[in-house]
């Protein structure tokens, strides 16, 4: 073999190798494209912030991609006002407090008190069914059941129908949050705590945007408050949000 057939070989052999080499770099760039997603699901505009806030922050400042299901508007919290200026108030402030959070939000359009119902209760689940499909998320954060507020245990009862239906290889973990309910006496079920420590001020920021439930949930951000504390002494952090895995 001459020199000149060996160095043209040669110039062969490295680009190939830069080409495989290229290709290897672009798909680990895809893979590194795909982003984790998770789902929360609340049955009123303030829910996914007071039960799950700071975790939708850390969340999402790690890369994942947050997406928020509100069932209701939350109209009946002023009835002497027209039902179309509520909801346009409701649906403001959640984007607002979302933009806090760097998460999405999805609004159902369900009459409170009557997510259960058989219609809504259908049509709802396959709408989860839907956004799981699409999403595949790793999480989803619901209600629990012993939360006292009958809307939200709807939407537990909902979402657990909803993730009974999932095909086994799409399943994720599921977990509930506590708004109402200072305690849990029931749910006996493996505990995440989640440490937010570098997270709870955008809680606290994103809970000021709705300022039409100053008075409504004055009762659910001091519970919520004081169980972050709790939770952060339990792991010896500053603040945590403690979740049960029920899925």
């Amino acid at each position: 073999m001459s020199k000149k057939e060996g160095g043209v070989k040669s110039k062969a052999k490295s680009k190939a190798k830069s080409k495989t080499s290229s290709k290897i770099k672009k798909k680990a760039k895809k893979v590194r494209k795909v982003k984790e997603n998770v789902i929360v699901l609340g049955a009123h505009s303030d829910d996914f912030v007071l039960g799950a806030g700071a975790t939708i922050a850390k969340y999402v400042k790690e890369g994942k991609k947050v997406t928020c299901i509100i069932f209701s508007y939350g109209e009946m919290s002023h009835p002497w006002l027209k039902e179309e200026e509520v909801q346009k108030m409701r649906i403001e402030e959640a984007h607002q407090a979302a933009k806090v959070l760097g998460c999405k939000t999805i609004f159902f359009d369900l009459k409170e008190g009557k997510f259960s119902n058989e219609t809504n209760g259908e049509k709802t689940v396959k709408k989860i069914l839907n956004i799981i499909k699409k999403k595949n998320p790793t999480k989803i954060f619901t209600h629990s059941i012993e939360d006292p507020h009958p809307d939200h245990q709807a939407v537990n009862k909902i979402t657990l129908e909803a993730y009974d239906q999932i095909e086994d290889k799409l399943k994720p973990e599921v977990y509930v949050y506590s708004v109402w309910n200072p305690v849990e006496f029931k749910t006996r079920a493996p505990a995440l705590l989640v440490d937010v420590g570098n997270n709870f001020n955008k809680k606290i920021e994103a809970m000021k945007k709705f300022e039409s439930q100053k008075v409504h949930t004055l009762y659910p951000r001091l519970i919520s408050f004081f169980r972050d504390i709790k939770t952060g002494i339990r792991i010896r952090k500053k603040f945590a949000e403690k979740f049960y895995r029920v899925r």
